[in-house]
């Protein structure tokens, strides 16, 4: 990126994704947090004109707070290669490999981290059938932020009835029990672990609701489990090839110790609202939101 001391910096933001919403919040505060940081900020909506708007532009750097398909899958990623602008986060494989959730999967299992069984399955027929005996748990294979997650209980009289706008290919996926961690990887360190306490399942409302959901860090938890959780997030960093920062989210099953942790995927761009989780994190080792923000725009480049 440009050594100036105060870059222009466009903040990518909302674009089509379901994630939009999340997005837009996402790109406010770090769009104020840079500004703090003496950054010269320029926020823009993504849609099918950006191309043409970042050439008008001509930033130093690109910062990605877009979320899901288009902006977390290597797409946009790709287009800022093509136009050589320097961007935050993850590159074009390590972005669509992180997304794919059973790509992320084939990985784990490569690198020796722990997962659960999981198929990918025809919606019509996730309708039609249990894909597996319950409990399990049905999720779009490549969208995040808890979008579109049904549970089917071990009590089920039937299989889910999938809304409409389900993608056509679905990830069946068996229910893990437990608690929820975290764990956020900054360039090639691990942060600290979260716990997060909420009343029922960390869904949409949990994650970005104020109050929705409870976050303890650093997680009261034995230290083998706090220290799996450090190792197996930069692990899950290390060979999805990601940049920047990333955030490895767990379930632990306490009555099975060590063997009841299990990676359920792999965030490359996490969300940074005031209720999230890698803020947070960065916070309690001593950096701020805003030094966090500028790190992330002194860590851009091209060929990522």
């Amino acid at each position: 990126m440009s050594s100036r001391a105060n870059p222009k910096v466009v903040v990518l933001m909302g674009g089509p994704s379901a994630e939009r919403e999340v997005s837009l919040s996402t790109g406010r505060e770090c769009a104020a947090a840079l500004r703090e940081a003496e950054c010269e900020v320029i926020e823009v909506d993504a849609d099918r004109d950006v191309a043409a708007r970042l050439i008008e532009i001509a930033p130093d750097v690109v910062f990605n707070a877009l979320h899901g398909p288009g902006g977390e899958d290597g797409v946009i990623q790709g287009v800022l290669e093509w136009l050589q602008i320097p961007y935050t986060h993850s590159g074009v494989l390590a972005s669509a490999l992180a997304l794919d959730k059973e790509r992320t999967k084939d990985l784990y299992r490569k690198e020796g981290l722990p997962v659960v069984e999981s198929i990918l399955a025809a919606a019509v027929d996730v309708r039609a059938a249990h894909a597996m005996p319950p409990p399990y748990v049905v999720k779009p294979y490549n969208e995040g932020s808890s979008v579109g997650i049904y549970i089917v209980h071990e009590d089920a009289n039937g299989p889910p009835q999938l809304a409409d706008d389900m993608p056509e290919q679905v990830m069946v996926e068996a229910y893990a029990p437990g608690r929820e961690l975290t764990t956020t990887v900054m360039g090639d360190r691990a942060l600290t672990v979260t716990d997060i306490i909420t009343d029922g399942w960390y869904d949409y409302h949990a994650k970005y609701a104020p109050g929705g959901s409870r976050h303890v860090l650093p997680a009261d938890v034995p230290a083998k489990i706090f220290d799996a959780c450090m190792n197996y997030a930069l692990r899950a960093h290390r060979v999805l090839g990601c940049r920047g920062i990333s955030r490895t989210d767990f379930r632990w099953d306490e009555a099975r110790g060590l063997d009841g942790l299990i990676l359920l995927e792999t965030n490359t761009q996490p969300g940074m609202t005031p209720t999230s989780l890698t803020p947070e994190q960065a916070a309690h080792v001593g950096v701020t939101f805003p030094q966090l923000c500028r790190w992330l725009v002194e860590d851009a480049s091209c060929d990522r």
